[in-house]
């Protein structure tokens, strides 16, 4: 049975690590960590160190398990691309993500600079969504990163937002996310920055999917952005053969279509 998760953007967790270290300020105060000494207060073995970075061979192979397709978030409790993470285990996760051709992974860091360097030697599988954290104007070099990199699928994760975040460059990224911070020391969330990053993904044709408003009181607040909800991701409409950075033998495509626009053949 898969890790069913309450996030609003996926369908259900994997953890084949746990643990990370505090890179930029969105980190300041993060909900794994919360939530990993909770659950080592509680005594689940997964969490026996805490919050301190840990491998988790049993749990490599688990996605091959679960028979119904699914969006999968990989590293809800960690940082696939943390230094410490061994390049081989990362190619391992990234073999199982490419044998479990039925889920769709989304795989997010703030560690753009290691995937970056990685890029190369990854076999990158179309049913991997690749995405970075960006909370503020000073980290915006992550998503330079990240569409420079061989991943069909290059999405944002905008939270927790702590500031505005103008006239980004959204070529050849495919979804944008948005939220406030959560929590019990929740920093505030102005609605324009949300605002301005909604008119920019509709001006650019990229779908956008908006959280939360966060705060103490979360389920309070919401997620109601100017009458409605937000829910928009990208589809995945077909596939065919695409030239692979590794496999140009086997040329794969796909296409992905934002809800009402359709978006270019990759």
């Amino acid at each position: 049975m898969s890790a069913g998760s309450a996030i609003e953007w996926t369908e259900s967790t994997w953890n084949p690590l746990t643990g990370c270290t505090k890179v930029s300020p969105g980190c300041k105060h993060c909900y794994a960590e919360r939530m990993a000494h909770r659950l080592q207060a509680m005594g689940q073995p997964n969490y026996s160190n805490g919050f301190k970075l840990t491998l988790h061979e049993h749990a490599l192979t688990a996605p091959l398990n679960w028979k119904k397709p699914q969006m999968i978030f990989v590293n809800s409790m960690s940082d696939l691309f943390h230094k410490d993470v061994p390049v081989e285990f990362i190619h391992r996760v990234f073999a199982i993500m490419r044998q479990a051709t039925w889920h769709t992974f989304q795989v997010l860091t703030k560690r753009s600079e290691r995937l970056l360097s990685l890029n190369i030697d990854i076999d990158w599988p179309p049913n991997v969504w690749m995405g970075v954290s960006v909370e503020q104007s000073d980290y915006t070099f992550r998503i330079d990163h990240l569409r420079y990199t061989n991943a069909l699928v290059k999405f944002l994760s905008l939270e927790p937002l702590l500031g505005p975040l103008r006239n980004l460059d959204l070529s050849e990224i495919h979804w944008a996310i948005v939220g406030g911070e959560s929590g019990p020391k929740a920093r505030p969330l102005d609605p324009n920055w949300v605002i301005d990053i909604r008119d920019q993904c509709q001006e650019a044709n990229v779908p956008f999917f908006f959280k939360q408003w966060g705060g103490v009181r979360k389920k309070k607040t919401g997620r109601i952005l100017d009458g409605r909800t937000w829910d928009e991701m990208p589809i995945l409409l077909d596939l065919e053969p695409k030239e692979w950075h590794r496999q140009p033998e086997q040329p794969e495509k796909v296409l992905f279509e934002h809800p009402n626009i359709p978006l270019p053949i990759l």
